[in-house]
């Protein structure tokens, strides 16, 4: 029986990744504007993390990649605040405890790349992933930090790491 890990991105996941994320927000029914679907970087993932102090991982299960997530510095802030960044999962991938080795993983090298906090983006909707991060010690912000670009995204947690 196959099991599924976490493992940093390579180049050759970029189309997938790219997939995976796509199909969540779709299912999701994510406004594709001022939400990760419009990034520009969205498909080519494994390049934008090739930088000093941030990373990509993706979940393989059976040859297949069913979910990702990563971290980089926050876009338009000043201060050693990362970002939980594109933080998806298909449907088989969910319910596993998948999400929180995905965010230990993350937050691991974060403080390894001494960041002092990390921040996220979600949306209003989506209650499993608010579970998730409030259960792994993030807590709920009054308005965004930072310019992501992200407008639709109106919920925005932090957590001390």
């Amino acid at each position: 029986m196959s099991t599924a890990f976490i493992r940093p991105i390579l180049k050759k996941d970029n189309p997938k990744i790219a997939k995976v994320i796509r199909q969540v927000l779709i299912d999701f029914g994510v406004p594709k504007v001022g939400t990760a679907y419009a990034d520009k970087t969205l498909d080519m993932l494994y390049d934008v993390y090739q930088k000093p102090r941030a990373a990509y991982f993706v979940i393989e299960f059976e040859d297949k990649i069913i979910g990702g997530c990563g971290f980089s510095q926050l876009d338009n802030f000043e201060g050693n605040v990362c970002e939980l960044q594109k933080m998806y999962f298909l449907p088989e991938a969910r319910g596993k405890g998948l999400g929180k080795q995905m965010i230990e993983s993350c937050l691991e090298l974060a403080k390894k790349h001494r960041f002092n906090q990390c921040y996220l983006e979600t949306m209003p909707y989506m209650d499993a992933a608010q579970k998730l991060y409030k259960r792994n010690g993030f807590e709920d912000l009054d308005g965004p930090m930072g310019d992501t670009g992200h407008f639709s995204c109106t919920v925005h947690m932090i957590k001390n790491i």
